[in-house]
């Protein structure tokens, strides 16, 4: 069964709000198993909805409308649609009632084009609207479905979840059968550098099928299936994620949707360890990164942003001989990130101390170019690692990568040691 989304409105094309409602609505019919196949941004004009439609009814099984169905002259799906299949328009009834009392209840003289909300096409089924005012519509014509909801998320949401998923279940999907998708969390590994290693998975995928997605310095993957059941389409998928977990075991850390700087978060603080950190030409973003998440503050204890060497000499000690002179290795090193890491973990006394000494750019320093970064990873009782990155991009990419990279570092020490209790169904066990 497939589906295409038209959503209708002048301000998405403009850019003026974000399409928001087509995410939402393709989750939703994916787990229906009705595949989205095409999605459709179309203005406020009657002969190009019209064109719209015409295509959508070539290609698609199911067609859903968001927008255009408000009170104003340029709220035209209704009448486009209708246009479109020779069916007349008419007032509902119970919609202009749900209307009326609307504006009764505030006390507000309703205008006429407020009539417009309660419209209908003739032989089709209602969808009350509990959020607003404009009332949707579902219904079947020849071999096609049509839905037609609000534009408003807060609206077309609950009208889908309500009204609209139920009727496409009755009228529909008797004989589809629901997508069961796995997300399955990779860190310190590229999207390119991933597919290479799954190439053989993904030529010969069938069934479960296999979607890599990349973001800043990590990357999803996911694996997808149709089965009648949940209890057997998780019999497939844990299989598959077996198997990709066998060829990247330093790189897969979840099977939920659950950033890496989470997991790090709630597994320390289960296991009472702490952490701080020294932050040079990230500025505080690895900070931010980590507090961001709640209940971080069991567990981390504080940082020092030191972007000048002053700061580098005055809270963490690092000696002028390697900041400064000819022979000194400069802030920008192996050298400099050893002591910032070793350093905040003593001045915090913390089980673990994090450093991040580099060049984000735009321009060279120290003579060093953009994108060498140096990161360390001190740990009480143990030998401090430091690891040199040379990365690309601009500069807010290159201090995203560095904060991304640091944090796998962290987690794969995490996993080496065994220190601490996954967080119960987000990590592989």
């Amino acid at each position: 069964m497939k589906a295409e989304i038209i959503a209708v409105g002048t301000e998405l094309l403009l850019g003026q709000i974000v399409n928001s409602n087509a995410q939402f609505l393709s989750i939703e019919l994916a787990v229906l198993g009705i595949d989205v196949y095409f999605q459709t941004v179309v203005g406020d004009n009657k002969n190009r909805l019209l064109e719209a439609i015409r295509i959508a009814q070539s290609r698609a099984d199911v067609i859903l409308f968001t927008g255009g169905i408000g009170p104003t002259e340029d709220d035209l799906t209704k009448d486009a649609l209708a246009a479109a299949l020779g069916r007349a328009l008419h007032i509902d009834q119970l919609a202009m009632d749900h209307v009326q009392r609307f504006f009764d209840d505030r006390k507000i003289v309703m205008t006429e084009n407020n009539r417009k909300q309660a419209l209908i096409i003739e032989g089709t089924t209602p969808l009350s609207n509990d959020t607003g005012l404009a009332v949707g519509i579902a219904f079947a014509d020849e071999d096609k479905y049509y839905i037609v909801l609000p534009g408003p998320p807060r609206e077309m949401k609950p009208m889908f979840t309500d009204k609209a998923k139920p009727w496409l279940q009755q009228h529909v999907l008797t004989n589809e059968m629901p997508l069961y998708s796995k997300m399955l969390k990779f860190a310190g590994i590229g999207e390119s550098l991933l597919e290479d290693k799954l190439i053989d998975l993904i030529r010969s995928q069938t069934d479960p099928t296999i979607a890599p997605y990349a973001k800043e310095g990590e990357v999803t993957v996911r694996i997808s299936t149709k089965a009648p059941s949940e209890r057997e389409a998780m019999v497939k998928l844990d299989l598959l994620e077996k198997t990709i977990a066998d060829i990247l075991p330093e790189n897969l850390y979840a099977n939920i949707d659950v950033p890496l700087e989470q997991l790090i978060v709630d597994w320390m603080a289960d296991a009472g360890l702490t952490l701080s950190a020294a932050e040079s030409c990230t500025g505080g973003l690895l900070m931010e990164s980590i507090t961001n998440i709640p209940g971080s503050a069991s567990m981390f204890v504080g940082g020092i942003v030191c972007y000048s060497n002053d700061i580098k000499k005055k809270l963490l000690n690092v000696p002028s001989a390697m900041l400064e002179g000819p022979d000194a290795p400069g802030a920008v090193s192996r050298e400099v990130a050893e002591v910032l890491a070793e350093q905040v973990r003593m001045i915090g006394d913390t089980d673990f101390g994090l450093s991040v000494t580099g060049v984000a750019g735009p321009g060279y320093s120290e003579r060093k170019p953009v994108g060498l970064v140096f990161v360390g990873l001190a740990e009480r009782g143990c030998k401090t690692e430091v690891y040199e990155l040379n990365l690309k991009g601009t500069r807010d990419n290159i201090r995203l990568r560095t904060v991304k990279a640091l944090l796998y570092r962290l987690w794969r020490r995490l996993e080496e040691r065994k220190v601490a209790t996954p967080l119960e169904g987000s990590a592989l066990q």
